[in-house]
């Protein structure tokens, strides 16, 4: 058996990619918005206790960060139109790859707000801690940004490989096991 035999490759479909990572950014902001609008995100307030964020902020995060990168991995899939678990739950784990340092340029110039609580640590240390007199609480407020940041980019890649595994067909089971296919059937076209 010759090395040629053993590889198999992956080819990543950046516009697809691209496709699904502004999708994730799309729905992660109608999420943020709703969440403003209803009263769960609390925008432009200088918080002083980490305890001030609510329930409503919480759960609009939660579902904001998981259910943005499923869709964006579900769409990018779809448009690549892979039948196999790896390859796109690969092409999940790129889309969520690209947008993350699209939230951190968005969180750095000021709109990481508008995409939920949480998102709002990844612009690093919040203006109003260096524009107001020494917090005692200042370490604690930004200590509990940053693990919300890291909470919502871990929950938006778990959201991005079950989007992918989603969008590819085959059974969501750890104990599936697949029949091997011929090359030509394992992407779909259209």
């Amino acid at each position: 058996m010759t090395n040629d035999n053993l590889k198999m490759e992956w080819p990543i479909a950046w516009s697809a990619v691209w496709v699904g990572a502004l999708a994730a950014l799309a729905v992660a902001l109608i999420f943020g918005l709703a969440g403003i609008a209803l009263g769960a995100h609390k925008v432009g307030v200088s918080l002083t206790n980490p305890r001030e964020l609510g329930f409503g902020a919480l759960v609009f995060s939660v579902c904001g960060s998981f259910f943005s990168f499923v869709i964006g991995a579900w769409i990018t899939n779809k448009l690549v139109g892979y039948r196999l678990a790896e390859p796109a739950i690969i092409h999940g784990g790129v889309v969520w790859l690209v947008t993350v340092p699209m939230l951190l340029v968005l969180a750095a110039l000021g709109a990481g707000t508008y995409f939920g609580g949480w998102y709002s640590g990844l612009a690093g240390t919040p203006a109003w801690v260096a524009s107001h007199p020494a917090n005692p609480n200042a370490a604690a407020i930004v200590s509990a940004n940053a693990l919300g940041a890291v909470a919502a980019l871990l929950i938006g890649l778990v959201g991005s490989v079950i989007g992918g595994w989603m969008a590819c067909g085959e059974p969501m089971s750890p104990w599936h096991k697949r029949v091997e296919q011929s090359t030509t059937a394992r992407k779909t076209t259209f």
